[in-house]
């Protein structure tokens, strides 16, 4: 690489989660030898649809969209997010609607390519949903606007503090059929980044992850300018809801998981084609 840096954009979303995923990133706290990373912070939606132009080196992006990006990204093995039988994206409602009714309500979704809004169609095929902003779903529905909502991030430990309720848990619907962890996000690498680099930069995932799990408490001081005024106990359980041991590197269980997920996709003619995932 020579003397002087190679510049590499980072896209992931501003959440609790991923603010502590990247922390030793993006204070310094992880050496970078060569490499010169700038973060850029968007919602999931878009992050999704920068993904299709490809427009950054490393990006984070929901893993059903990476069933229309197999042409532009690898996908990394560190940086996962995944659901599991007691907590995942849920939908929410006033009122406490059985699945049966559900299904005949119209709900809030937080894009198209979210792999909530995938799951969500799996768990009830064919439900009329509506896209919003993910942060404006928990009020719409808590105001009436909306008969309910799909929540992915912290409105799933605060949305009974709204008076609502929880009508369906997609990461234990999944768990129930497949006796697997939900998976929701990914990080993915570039096609056209030479070998080298990407090993280095997924090592530089990898360690960032590893240091805030290390440094658990400056990492959460760090990442509560993003948890949209979480408490401290909440900004610390949903921190460890999405960044764990299955986040440090995907192995077995979560290779299948998604695997798993966008065969399922394909079957129910909700993704074009089964996909075969490749890592970096």
């Amino acid at each position: 690489m020579g003397s002087e840096s190679t510049h590499i954009t980072i896209a992931h979303s501003p959440d609790a989660d991923d603010a502590f995923m990247f922390y030793g990133l993006a204070t310094g706290k992880v050496g970078t030898p060569g490499i010169r990373y700038e973060h850029m912070l968007k919602d999931i939606q878009t992050l999704n649809e920068w993904a299709m132009e490809g427009r950054h080196h490393v990006t984070a992006f929901s893993v059903h969209a990476y069933a229309y990006l197999t042409d532009k990204y690898l996908l990394l093995r560190s940086g996962a997010s995944m659901g599991e039988k007691d907590y995942g994206p849920i939908v929410v409602a006033r009122e406490p609607y059985p699945v049966a009714e559900l299904k005949r309500r119209t709900i809030a979704i937080p894009g198209k390519l979210t792999t909530a809004a995938l799951v969500l169609q799996l768990a009830l095929p064919g439900v009329r949903t509506i896209i919003m902003p993910f942060d404006a779903i928990l009020p719409a529905v808590a105001e009436g606007e909306v008969e309910a909502g799909l929540l992915i991030h912290e409105g799933q430990l605060t949305y009974a503090a709204a008076g609502l309720h929880n009508c369906l848990s997609l990461g234990a619907w999944w768990h129930e059929r497949h006796g697997l962890p939900l998976p929701l996000g990914a990080n993915g690498i570039r096609r056209d980044i030479n070998l080298a680099l990407r090993r280095q930069i997924a090592g530089d995932i990898r360690a960032s992850i590893d240091y805030a799990l290390a440094h658990r408490d400056e990492a959460l001081t760090h990442c509560r300018q993003f948890a949209r005024d979480l408490p401290t106990n909440l900004l610390d359980r949903f921190v460890g809801m999405y960044v764990n041991r299955r986040t440090q590197t995907m192995q077995g269980e979560e290779e299948q998981a998604i695997r798993t997920l966008l065969a399922e996709g394909a079957n129910c003619d909700l993704l074009p084609i089964k996909i075969a995932i490749e890592f970096a």
